[in-house]
């Protein structure tokens, strides 16, 4: 795997690629996995399946100080770069782009992204500015790499759901991939963050999942929207080590919250429901969620 941390080597170097190699084979297809380290077996399954889709695979490593809202979540963000480069390696990555501030953000950014619905929701009402420099950072990484596929986890829901939408917008010809959350044996839903549960937090944590069960199950019987996220919260709200933020129903589409009052079976069976949910377990902040059709 070949490591790069300019953005002029990294172009250099991609430009074979899109050279003509035979009538048959006109190009090789890039691959693109952007992440910011500190990896897991949830990031590894985004690089087998880009693999499956592309020729060429190129993950990149950079925590975006952009969409920290919070200076102390970025500084405490985790590291393991020596662990992240083997995990690749023996994945099968082809490259790892590796840049740092100074090379993404050679001035002070001036630009802002507003998403308007999608991030005044969930996310968005937590986290002021947050999917701005997400929007930022995205654009920049695929204007740089020009992948032909981008890989990004369903955890992240909101944030694919606004990706899409930029992609949408500015025209950028890539087809976006949302690949399964990958969960531990206990149902916790694999993150960076997790790294910095200690042995209580890490017990209790699957509650999160457990709590998103429950609303499913109480929606496949029937139950308001109304009803069934009060079953979910409440089941969170029994451990007074949650400090939880929202668990919303919503289009997992849109994104926005369904008419609490709704009664699911007057739904139209078309649309696809996502229950996400964000809490906090003493400084760390988790989310997740499941998609229910």
């Amino acid at each position: 795997m070949k490591i790069i941390e300019k953005i002029d080597e990294l172009r250099l170097s991609l430009a074979p690629l899109t050279y003509q190699k035979t009538e048959k084979q006109p190009y090789k297809t890039i691959g693109f996995v952007p992440t910011m380290g500190a990896l897991h077996e949830g990031h590894i399954s985004l690089i087998e399946e880009a693999k499956t889709k592309s020729d060429f695979v190129i993950c990149s490593i950079f925590v975006n100080p952009l969409q920290f809202n919070n200076t102390g979540d970025f500084t405490n963000y985790p590291i393991s770069l020596e662990k992240d480069i083997k995990m690749l390696e023996k994945a099968g990555c082809d490259l790892l782009f590796l840049p740092n501030s100074d090379t993404m953000y050679q001035n002070s950014v001036r630009t802002k992204m507003i998403f308007e619905e999608l991030d005044s929701v969930m996310e968005g009402t937590h986290r002021e500015g947050h999917f701005s420099g997400v929007g930022i950072v995205v654009a920049k990484l695929f204007n740089i790499v020009q992948p032909n596929h981008a890989f990004f986890g369903q955890k992240d829901l909101q944030q694919f759901a606004i990706i899409q939408q930029m992609v949408n917008d500015l025209s950028f010809p890539i087809q976006l991939h949302c690949c399964p959350i990958k969960r531990e044996e206990d149902g916790l839903a694999m993150s960076s963050r997790n790294r910095r549960l200690d042995e209580d937090q890490r017990t209790i944590a699957p509650k999160i999942y457990e709590s998103l069960i429950l609303t499913k199950k109480m929606l496949k019987k029937d139950q308001t929207i109304k009803k069934a996220q009060q079953s979910g919260l409440s089941h969170l709200q029994k451990y007074k080590e949650f400090k939880t933020e929202y668990l919303e129903i919503v289009d997992a589409t849109t994104l926005q919250p369904l008419d609490s009052e709704l009664d699911i079976k007057k739904l139209d069976k078309k649309i696809k429901i996502a229950v996400c949910v964000a809490t906090k377990l003493g400084e760390i902040r988790l989310i997740d969620n499941i998609l229910i059709d």
